[in-house]
């Protein structure tokens, strides 16, 4: 017994010392790491408190006292904030692979079918597939142009509705975002869906979207999100949004059946709206991967969360500056009228012409990016990052923001200057990363020709046929250009304005 005893003290002395030299091994080589430079942060929350309701700013801040690359801690969560051209190469093309996958966050999988959709899944082989459906069936050039036709005729629409203003008062932002998400009900849904019902639950689901989640960053407070009815609010969108969805591909069955399917591969078939293509790739099971129902919804909420929200508040933001820079908004409206030559409508033919217009949005993009922080990335493996130690499992965010106002790349970069992209290679496909409004890498924006060619021709034909003008006599300067901010960067206040027919 008296053996018994010592062998087993033995062992636990062992153990001990192994676990004390473990420990010692651990903390030698965590301080031999080089970790990027840090703010002195709270026990428990971290550096919560230091970012306020617009994150993009907050981050600036931050990143401006230590650096274009700061680790900071959000909860529980360790989280890198890169905010220079150079941090966001290295992130999103040299070490790509190492940060395309998705940290789970708890609001966007409830509303997302568990994170099925293209923008928020994990990198993997699911996210492959879906991803290539929708390049190669629902964004290709040849689909985008095929939708050439509802664009112009929702352009022509909203122009047609300004028209009946007679001069009064209308609210253009609500103009603008009901022409994007018309063009994208069109093109996703086969038709518009109107009404405030609809309306209301669009905002509450992008707005869900850039929620803050406590629960993300610090579990054991999972119970706030219920106390403060976030968790509640989620359930009752993503319960709303998939009765809408269930209703549209019922109703998209029914249609099928009682259309005779020729033998067209699928996506030829240029009349078809997306739905009626992802599930004619269902049915004919052509793809090797086996597209459930909740993969469909899941890939038609994401065309409606970025083609409606951030095309719209493009436009608006581009509007917004014309009204606040006479000189500019005169240079691009002698521009589309010489193109024009007096025809009643701008067409998508035209743009091609329009290097003035293209500068005004890009420009505009640069200074208000719709997406201002890129959506988080998680690093999968221990890498350097611009001579730091990054690892594994730690949040990455790009301020985009930011990197398109950094002085040391954008002469006068708080000034809206169109000029600056005219004769210039700076695009909008991720490769010039001192300008990201659609990101980089493998998890960039799939659907750039898509978002572009309804920005340029509403803008072209807004400033076409009407002058826009403040109420009441109020000066271009005087015109509130405070923001608000979800996933999107919105405007705080409606965009109220007196729209008069050009002469």
């Amino acid at each position: 017994m008296l053996h018994h005893h010592i062998l087993t003290l033995i062992l636990i002395l062992i153990v001990t010392l192994l676990l004390i030299a473990f420990k010692r091994l651990l903390f030698t080589s965590k301080a031999n790491q080089n970790k990027p430079p840090s703010p002195r942060k709270l026990p428990i929350i971290g550096n919560l408190h230091q970012i306020g309701l617009n994150p993009h700013r907050s981050l600036q801040t931050l990143t401006q006292k230590h650096g274009p690359l700061a680790l900071i801690q959000l909860g529980s969560v360790p989280v890198l904030v890169a905010s220079s051209a150079e941090a966001a190469r290295q992130i999103l093309k040299t070490n790509d692979v190492i940060f395309a996958s998705r940290p789970k966050l708890r609001i966007t999988d409830a509303l997302t079918y568990g994170s099925k959709d293209i923008a928020f899944s994990p990198h993997g082989e699911y996210w492959r597939q879906v991803r290539s459906i929708a390049v190669v069936h629902l964004l290709s050039s040849k689909r985008v142009q095929s939708f050439l036709q509802v664009r112009e005729d929702e352009t022509r629409v909203m122009i047609d509705t300004i028209g009946t203003s007679c001069g009064c008062l209308i609210d253009l932002g609500e103009l603008i975002t009901k022409l994007s998400n018309n063009i994208v009900c069109r093109v996703t849904l086969g038709r518009t869906y109107q009404g405030m019902k609809f309306k209301d639950l669009l905002i509450r689901f992008t707005y869900l979207l850039g929620a803050f989640s406590i629960g993300n960053y610090i579990p054991w407070l999972s119970w706030v999100d219920r106390l403060s009815g976030l968790e509640a609010k989620t359930e009752k969108v993503a319960q709303e949004f998939d009765e809408f969805l269930e209703g549209v591909l019922e109703e998209h069955d029914i249609n099928n059946k009682n259309t005779v399917h020729n033998d067209v591969d699928v996506g030829e078939d240029e009349s078809q709206d997306l739905v009626d293509i992802l599930l004619d790739l269902q049915r004919e099971n052509k793809t090797n991967f086996i597209i459930h129902r909740d993969v469909v919804k899941a890939a038609i909420i994401d065309l409606f969360a970025a083609g409606t929200d951030t095309t719209s508040t493009a436009i608006e933001w581009a509007v917004c500056e014309l009204i606040r820079n006479p000189r500019i908004m005169k240079k691009l409206k002698q521009e589309v009228q010489e193109i024009a030559h007096g025809k009643p409508i701008i067409n998508e033919d035209d743009l091609e012409k329009m290097k003035y217009l293209q500068a005004v949005l890009k420009e505009a993009m640069r200074l208000h990016t719709p997406l201002p922080l890129l959506i988080s990335r998680e690093s999968t493996k221990n890498v350097k990052i611009m001579g730091y130690d990054v690892a594994a499992g730690t949040q990455v965010i790009v301020n985009a923001w930011a990197i398109g106002r950094d002085p040391s790349v954008w002469e006068d970069a708080e000034t809206f200057k169109p000029e600056r992209f005219l004769n210039s290679s700076i695009d909008y496909n991720g490769q010039n990363f001192e300008y990201l409004p659609f990101g980089a890498g493998r998890r960039g924006c799939p659907g750039i020709q898509f978002a572009t060619v309804i920005t340029e021709l509403a803008l072209a034909n807004l400033v076409y046929r009407y002058d826009l003008a403040l109420p009441d006599g109020m000066r271009g300067d005087e015109l509130d250009m405070s923001e608000i901010t979800g996933l999107t960067l919105h405007r705080k206040s409606p965009l109220l304005i007196v729209a008069t027919p050009n002469s």
